[in-house]
């Protein structure tokens, strides 16, 4: 029988016999614990006798541990985790090597684990098995209420059938690590981000405090104050199950991980990393891809300008552009509009950077700068896939245009996105890259400005009492202030956050006429275009964000704060 290595020790040094080290190894095989605890418990050898036996047998330095202050230890060296399973203490770090107290310095598994999880070399002090084990017990519990404080108090439970953290397989000995605070913590994060509707989650380090941010419904909101030692831990385990390489900190890194509610629904998240002064600071962004299939209607469009949107993309052919920043929702109406279209007599291609949505029955590309697979390479790959609908993930150069302009001009319908601020804007930002005019009006047929504002909360909200003046300064008309609507202000209460619950869209929807083709041809400006557009009948973003107002959807502030007039 092949006996580890502190049997072997305690063997060559007399301290007991080989019959009696193979019981001992079955019996801690048998009852799963560890050969050490066995010996001791069994008092075949004594905790004093062992520790002089292996500080001889591996000239190693003898500790007491009873001199040690375990408030001066060093923290967040190693994961508590680690120090529990393996029974061992940090007590100093020098250069690049760590001071290790253990009992069984011929345990090569913790050596191991210490390395892999500091990239740091490993130096054994020997101390006695019952003292080491009050220590570690004591660093370990006070380290798990730390962070259990921050998460309400106590211990929280996880529905392993309805939840599953990660898809990321591992074996035995990793599964383990599952009972640390830290991923428990990790766990809590993501679905209370989940429940409270948020579309993303900030992990940030600072010289001396951590925090945690959720954006919700477009503002960031601190939520938890951690405490600092857990930032690499923390950072580590979001990497592994990110498959990122979590020995790189001195780079960017981009991921991805599932989290699984109920036996149908999972929940996609967009991890990145970056470099700060005090650590990795990491965002994770919430992939609902049951956004996608919310319908057209939820989404917030007039009736007229659903109309003209669905009008649009049932052509054969041509380019729908959806404008606007960054977290305006332009993905979620792409994607809506794909989801329309997505048939099985219909190819769809899309390339993204990266892609956000997981659509069944879609073809997704994710782009990659650094392979050479650009939006342009891409889109020339597509067009010899023999496609009907192409997707490009935003148009940033002349080359990207040039191709999507040429394949709307061929028989396919492209949709795609640029950060501009409003519908006429788009068409004077295309000829500035240099694309030649009756291209432009030749091939768009449809551009969509956006914007997201928080929607009021209906259990709360209350009439505001606005001067006649400001709703006039606003940009309500005259004969709209007809005293047959009421304009409503957030107030809070415990359903919402500060007096809204979600957001809702605004929407300029403007088809390119005939009329505003002549404009594009001679050259015409941004403030032509839009002059001719509001006699077809066309809102501007402000517009049809006073008509929100109006139906009682959101507030007057939030429609001045989102858009420009």
């Amino acid at each position: 029988m092949a006996l580890p290595g502190l049997a072997r020790a305690l063997v060559a040094a007399g301290k007991l016999g080989q019959r009696a080290a193979e019981d001992l190894y079955k019996k801690a095989q048998s009852s799963r614990t560890s050969f050490i605890a066995e010996v001791t418990s069994s008092g075949s050898v004594s905790a004093s006798d062992m520790a002089h036996t292996m500080s001889s047998a591996f000239a190693a330095p003898l500790l007491d541990l009873d001199a040690i202050d375990a408030e001066r230890l060093p923290k967040g060296l190693l994961d508590p985790k680690i120090c529990a399973d393996y029974r061992i203490v940090v007590l100093s770090k020098r250069n690049n090597r760590l001071m290790v107290a253990t009992a069984d310095p011929a345990d090569l598994g913790a050596a191991e684990k210490i390395k892999f999880a500091t990239q740091m070399g490993v130096d054994w002090v020997i101390a006695e098995y019952d003292k080491l084990n009050k220590l570690v017990e004591a660093l370990t519990t006070s380290a798990a209420e730390a962070i259990d404080n921050i998460v309400g108090g106590g211990d929280f439970e996880f529905d392993e059938a309805a939840i599953e953290p990660t898809t990321v397989e591992t074996n035995d000995k990793t599964s383990e690590v599952e009972d640390a605070p830290v991923v428990k913590f990790l766990h809590k994060m993501l679905i209370d981000a989940f429940n409270m509707r948020a579309s993303d989650l900030h992990f940030e380090p600072y010289e001396h405090h951590y925090r945690v941010r959720f954006r919700i419904d477009g503002e960031l909101r601190e939520i938890a104050s951690p405490p600092i030692a857990i930032k690499d831990k923390l950072a580590s385990r979001i990497k592994v199950i990110s498959r990122m390489d979590i020995s790189e900190k001195r780079v960017p890194q981009d991921g991805r991980m599932k989290l699984k509610i109920g036996p149908e629904r999972v929940i996609d998240f967009r991890v990145s990393t970056l470099p700060t002064l005090f650590g990795e600071k990491i965002v994770i962004r919430i992939l609902d891809p049951s956004s996608a299939k919310l319908g057209i209607e939820a989404l917030g469009y007039e009736p007229e300008e659903k109309a003209r949107l669905l009008n649009a993309i049932s052509r054969p052919y041509g380019m729908v552009l959806v404008t606007g920043p960054t977290g305006s929702g332009k993905t979620v109406s792409l994607y809506t509009c794909l989801n329309l279209l997505n048939k099985p007599g219909v190819n769809i291609s899309t390339a993204e950077d990266p892609s956000e949505i997981n659509l069944p029955g879609v073809n997704q590309v994710n782009v990659n700068e650094k392979a050479g697979l650009t939006f342009a390479v891409a889109l020339k790959a597509f067009l010899r896939q023999d496609p009907d609908v192409i997707m490009v993930g935003e148009i940033r150069d002349l080359e990207t245009a040039d191709i999507s302009i040429k394949a709307a001009q061929t028989g396919h319908m492209v949709l795609s996105t640029l950060h501009t601020n409003d519908a006429p804007t788009t068409l004077t930002r295309m000829m500035n890259m240099g694309i030649p005019t009756f291209n432009i009006a030749s091939s768009v047929i449809l551009i969509t400005a956006q914007r997201l504002a928080r929607r009021l909360c209906p259990t709360c909200k209350a009439p505001l009492d606005a001067p006649r003046k400001a709703l006039l300064e606003a940009g309500f008309k005259a004969e709209e202030l007809d005293g047959t609507w009421t304009p409503y202000k957030p107030v809070g209460c415990s359903a919402c956050n500060n007096g809204y619950k979600g957001r809702v869209g605004i929407y300029q929807v403007m088809p390119i006429t005939e009329e505003i083709q002549r404009i594009i041809l001679r050259g015409g400006s941004a403030l032509d275009i839009a002059q001719q557009a509001s006699k077809e009948g066309v809102r501007t973003l402000r517009e049809s964000g006073l008509l929100k107002v109006r139906q009682g959807m959101t507030s007057l502030e939030e429609v001045l704060s989102v858009t420009n007039e």
